[in-house]
């Protein structure tokens, strides 16, 4: 599902965390946790066989590339502790980073998986609550029973196996994730594709349908100012499954310049370049996608199918979600 960033063997030590020896059972499936060969002290977190995480001593060691590049457009949000949802845990490696980055930050990491959630908390010494929060809930529930304008970041890095639960990539989804951002925040998403790159092409479109009013949208403002599109080169021309982020700046307020200098010349330095599309190259890009739309919103707007086939949304899989 991730592609990691090659590093030489820095540490013969073996890491301090308290690991299991094999696979370990968890809510749904299995949760594995592999040391790094070439570096000890860096943990492989397994969900079902599929890598997940990569979990350093080092909190500022982001080996996947698609989380460099996460970084990079974090790194252009304004400087300070900020409020970060993370719609997908595993390892909490991103909340690490944060906090290491932006000390007094709060943060809320979701996972449908309580045991998961229960074991990396142990593995990895994470930071308690109120630092780090960890719930167990389906993340489109916790988008809905949050409170609006309570988060400057909200991360989507959520799969079952290696696909993004369709109710987390929809014109309904983005709506939620548009209440919950302050005006100005900044939205990134985890989109795993191979050529022809349909799914990341349809959330493209999805986001890009809000940066003008839809038609029956009335008086309802904007919601995106500026959306992005990050990925390895050879992973945008699709000559290779890959990783690709999506980033969008909620509407409302000034917020992070996602085609700003400092990003380019952040993705331009990493160990493997990234590049980012925006503007009439994303509007190309996306061409000829439609948007995925939610069933309820489609019946809304009196079509009589979705436009993308779209199961019902998903109901939370813990019936009592709470911290952990």
């Amino acid at each position: 599902m991730a592609r990691r960033t090659s590093r030489r063997r820095s540490n013969t030590e073996p890491p301090t965390f308290a690991l299991p020896n094999g696979p370990v059972e968890i809510t749904t499936g299995t949760a594995e946790a592999i040391v790094d060969r070439d570096d000890p002290r860096g943990v492989t977190v397994l969900v079902n066989g599929v890598p997940s995480s990569y979990v350093h001593e080092d909190p500022s060691v982001l080996a996947f590339e698609y989380m460099e590049h996460m970084a990079a457009l974090l790194d252009a949000v304004t400087p300070g502790p900020v409020r970060a949802m993370h719609v997908g845990a595993a390892g909490c490696t991103l909340p690490r980073w944060i906090e290491a980055r932006r000390p007094g930050s709060r943060q809320v990491a979701i996972d449908p998986d309580p045991t998961l959630l229960e074991l990396v908390r142990t593995w990895f010494d994470l930071p308690r609550s109120p630092v780090l929060r960890l719930r167990a809930e389906d993340g489109r529930a916790a988008l809905a029973t949050s409170a609006p304008a309570s988060a400057d970041v909200v991360i989507r890095d959520a799969f079952a196996g290696d696909t993004t639960p369709a109710h987390l990539t929809t014109t309904g989804w983005a709506d939620d994730v548009c209440r919950v951002l302050r005006p100005g925040g900044l939205y990134l998403a985890n989109i795993a594709d191979r050529a022809p790159l349909r799914l990341a092409r349809a959330e493209v479109a999805t986001l890009l349908e809000g940066l003008v009013p839809a038609p029956d949208a009335g008086p309802e403002p904007t919601r995106w100012t500026s959306v992005a599109l990050v990925a390895e080169p050879a992973v945008l021309k699709g000559r290779r499954y890959g990783n690709l982020v999506l980033a969008a700046v909620r509407a409302g307020a000034p917020g992070p310049d996602l085609g700003g200098a400092h990003v380019e010349r952040a993705l331009r330095r990493l160990a493997v370049p990234a590049s980012l599309v925006d503007g009439d190259a994303l509007t190309r890009f996306a061409a000829g996608a439609a948007p995925r739309e939610d069933p309820a919103r489609c019946a809304r707007r009196g079509a009589d199918e979705p436009v993308t086939s779209e199961p019902a949304l998903a109901e939370p899989r813990v019936e009592e979600p709470g911290d952990v």
